[in-house]
């Protein structure tokens, strides 16, 4: 019996700008209105999703952080955005600066191939 096709998780790389409003909170302020504000929001509207947070204003000036969002398909994708989208993550204490949203060996799975670009040593 052939192995069940499946969906390729989607994978969002948000770029954001920090606001002033973030800014002006302290450490623990930033902290409780994300656990307060954001994560809530989040868990109620969705589910299969998991994210990783990187610093990049040591580098860059365009964006400050890269929030890297993992969805088990679009549809979770899609629940996720519009979950950020009502809180005040989104245009109050973060710019959303780009999205790029794509799927893992996306060229892999649409020819047939073992992935070629992905390297582990």
């Amino acid at each position: 019996m052939p192995a069940e096709k499946t969906e390729p998780p989607v994978t969002a790389f948000m770029l954001v700008k920090t606001t002033p409003e973030w800014l002006a909170l302290t450490v623990q302020e930033r902290v409780d209105a994300f656990t307060t504000q954001v994560l809530p929001a989040i868990e109620a509207k969705t589910t299969g999703v998991r994210s990783c947070f990187y610093d990049t204003e040591f580098y860059s000036a365009r964006v400050t952080d890269v929030w890297v969002w993992e969805a088990e398909d679009h549809h979770a994708y899609q629940l996720l955005i519009d979950a950020l989208r009502e809180t005040p993550f989104w245009d109050r204490y973060f710019e959303v600066v780009d999205l790029l949203v794509g799927t893992e060996n996306g060229y892999a799975r649409t020819y047939g191939l073992e992935p070629v670009a992905t390297i582990t040593t």
